[in-house]
């Protein structure tokens, strides 16, 4: 007997159509989203981000501004790029992509971006009120992980949750979410011991650490009827994976999501929202989930 596939193709089609929807109700009323990149230098792997995002934005009505500063761009230049469109009114979200270049401070970067354009949910303005359970631009892959679980009918209360990721991109947010949802939350990491009998324990195991040499869950460190979210992306044995193997982890969990084709999807699609969102404030509009 096989668990059921968390298909994050599926629920980011879903979030895609509702954003559509709404595009075209803020364009009724004169408003037209917009979100505007930042990329600095020409990493391979973030211009392929870059793109995609653009890409969906297309798809959904979302005007986009791609901005492309040269890799050896001061820091004193970015802050004036981001602050130029800080002050542009016909601009409603900013993300700027990461990783920087070396030599360029990412705090000082995105802690400038306005937090009502921090459609990223990145400034520690809106990292505070994530963690008081106040937040509306919220980091999009946690986020986008809830909006799966939502989507499948998977409640977190009273669930124990194992969390293996502590990145301020990933499993910090994660862990404010989760407990919102009065899930019980136990957030591993490199230096955890007994890893293997605290995803046992957990009803919920997400995991994001992104290189098999160190880490790989298999079936035998979760629970029968676990639930699964592999957070992950890593080429191993010439593939695209995550942390764990789909086919191993699917016969023995009640739902697990796949790579690619899970959480990656989903991230897209909740920037679209906070694109809306952020568009919607911006004129005094608060649109609903």
């Amino acid at each position: 007997m096989t668990g059921t596939k968390i298909d994050g193709l599926e629920v980011a089609k879903n979030v895609k159509e509702k954003v559509s929807e709404t595009v075209k109700q803020l364009s009724s009323q004169g408003i037209k989203p917009c979100l505007a990149t930042i990329l600095v230098g020409d990493n391979p792997a973030s211009q392929t981000y870059v793109r995609n995002k653009h890409r969906a934005c297309e798809e959904v009505g979302i005007i986009t501004q791609d901005h492309k500063p040269a890799e050896d761009i001061t820091q004193e230049k970015l802050n004036e790029l981001i602050d130029s469109l800080n002050e542009d009114s016909m601009v409603h979200g900013i993300l700027l992509q990461l990783p920087l270049p070396s030599g360029l401070n990412e705090f000082e970067a995105t802690s400038r971006i306005l937090p009502e354009k921090d459609v990223d949910g990145l400034t520690p303005h809106n990292v505070g009120l994530l963690s008081i359970g106040t937040g509306i631009l919220k980091p999009c892959t946690p986020s986008g992980i809830i909006e799966m679980l939502d989507y499948y009918k998977i409640s977190l209360e009273g669930k124990n949750v194992a969390v293996i990721n502590r990145s301020n991109l990933v499993g910090k947010p994660l862990y404010h979410l989760l407990l919102q949802k009065n899930a019980t939350v136990v957030t591993c990491h490199s230096r955890t011991h007994n890893l293997k009998e605290i995803c046992k324990n957990s009803d919920i195991v997400i995991t994001g650490v992104g290189n098999r040499d160190k880490f790989t869950l298999t079936s035998d460190m979760i629970k029968e009827n676990a639930i699964v979210i592999d957070v992950a992306t890593t080429h191993h044995d010439g593939k695209l994976k995550g942390d764990s193997d789909f086919d191993e982890i699917i016969s023995k969990a009640s739902y697990a999501s796949p790579v690619p084709g899970g959480v990656g999807p989903m991230t897209v699609a909740m920037l679209l929202k906070n694109t809306i969102t952020a568009a919607a404030l911006s004129k005094g509009i608060d649109i609903k989930s």
